[in-house]
């Protein structure tokens, strides 16, 4: 009996370990790249979720998803938070998020630094690299 209760609580501790372990990420990155307003606003979400968590954001926005980063652009309103992808991301950058768009981005859209919304910024893409390897931060691509 004393033996079956020692393995049966040896058992709950290593899986209690084990659970507390698996949220031990400093937090995440999130590459968005698509146009399509649903699927960025899934990762505005989720990054929300991650920053109430006190876990860190950094999130670089490469291609059609760029044009989130830019002032006078907008995107749609989507239910069922009645919040568009820009909104979302504006209110991430207030949360403490690191926002920066791809340095593809501006020259390939014709565009200079002065119409990047005020908290972010060019990536560089080493430090993009080093976030993306760094096994403490959870990688999501949309």
């Amino acid at each position: 009996m004393k033996k079956g209760l020692l393995v049966l609580l040896s058992s709950l501790l290593l899986s209690t370990a084990s659970f507390a372990s698996d949220n031990m990420a400093k937090g995440l990155n999130v590459v968005i790249t698509s146009q399509d307003a649903q699927t960025q606003i899934m990762g505005m979400v989720l990054s929300m979720m991650t920053l109430k968590q006190n876990k860190e954001v950094n999130m670089t926005l490469c291609s059609n998803a760029g044009d989130l980063a830019v002032k006078g652009m907008e995107s749609p309103i989507l239910k069922p938070q009645d919040k568009s992808p820009k909104m979302m991301l504006q209110a991430l950058i207030k949360q403490g998020a690191k926002v920066q768009v791809c340095p593809l981005y501006l020259p390939n859209a014709s565009k200079d630094e002065s119409v990047l919304l005020e908290g972010i910024t060019v990536a560089k893409p080493d430090e993009v690299a080093k976030k993306l390897l760094d096994k403490d931060y959870q990688n999501l691509s949309y």
